[in-house]
């Protein structure tokens, strides 16, 4: 393992615990809910951003790490000749990655990665790096050209119950929200195009019916999964929803390792209640 490389990512990948764990550094995002505002996971949480709305039915706002914030890591990770490999929130939700090339700029050693991804999505480039980074066969520099050739391998996909948070935070129209509420329609949503979220399918019926449509469209559409990291995030969502979830999904790739992770306040913000992805690299495995 080369101990001289550093892997991080931004904090909204929701993989807090399994990052200590491996030694991969995050830097949490900032949640605002009126006059009060916090890090994401340790200062606000999900319940918090709940009863925020239940208050005052309005949604949170979130603001991106500081490129300050970011100067500070990469100076302590590459004192003494270290490297770093950060990897940070899809570009076009976030100020995330233009604030950390900001702060990379004129240091050496720091290679920042837009992973054109959310949630989990940022998780599984940076596990990947680490799992390079412990064969000790790879430069920092090698590690981020394979990790960036592998990001459009990622499966990135979501049901959520409702579309106000999304429409309130400004992912959807008024329009689109309104339909779907009228005729309780249940919206699924994809990454895709170096971070683009669209519309991939439309589900009517009850919460948990339409849950199973979604999974069972996620699992057609893949024809390959990595089986060491398939991660199952979600809000507030029931547990028999979440077990026949992992059910279909174990029925077309029963070798899969499904991890859940319930979503932190920065992804809740936009989903809401009732909203879980399914998330994996669909290339069937890599080195």
């Amino acid at each position: 393992m080369n101990e001289n490389i550093t892997i991080a990512c931004d904090g909204a990948a929701d993989l807090g615990d399994l990052f200590e764990k491996r030694g991969i550094l995050y830097e949490p995002l900032t949640v605002v809910l009126g006059d009060r505002s916090g890090m994401d996971g340790t200062e606000i949480t999900p319940a918090d951003i709940f009863t925020y709305y239940d208050k005052t039915k309005k949604t949170p706002k979130t603001a991106a790490v500081e490129p300050e914030r970011y100067a500070a890591l990469f100076d302590k990770c590459t004192a003494n000749g270290g490297e770093i490999i950060y990897v940070c929130a899809a570009s076009t939700k976030s100020s995330c990655y233009a604030n950390a090339v900001r702060a990379a700029e004129g240091r050496k050693g720091v290679y920042v990665i837009d992973s054109y991804m959310l949630s989990a999505g940022i998780g599984l480039l940076a596990l990947y790096a680490d799992d390079l980074r412990r064969t000790g066969s790879y430069t920092a520099a090698e590690i981020a050209e394979k990790v960036s050739a592998r990001r459009s391998a990622i499966n990135l996909s979501l049901i959520v119950d409702n579309m106000t948070f999304l429409h309130k935070g400004g992912r959807c129209s008024g329009v689109t929200a309104l339909v779907a509420s009228v005729l309780r329609i249940h919206i699924s949503l994809y990454m895709h195009d170096q971070g683009e979220l669209d519309v991939r399918g439309k589900f009517i019926g009850s919460s948990s019916r339409a849950a199973e449509k979604y999974v069972r469209d996620v699992v057609s559409r893949a024809e390959a999964v990595d089986p060491r990291y398939v991660f199952l995030v979600h809000t507030v969502i029931s547990r028999d929803v979440l077990d026949n979830a992992r059910r279909i999904f174990l029925e077309k790739f029963p070798n899969a390792n499904i991890i859940e992770r319930e979503a932190g306040a920065v992804i809740t913000s936009h989903t809401g209640k009732n909203a879980f992805a399914f998330i994996f690299f669909g290339d069937g495995g890599a080195e």
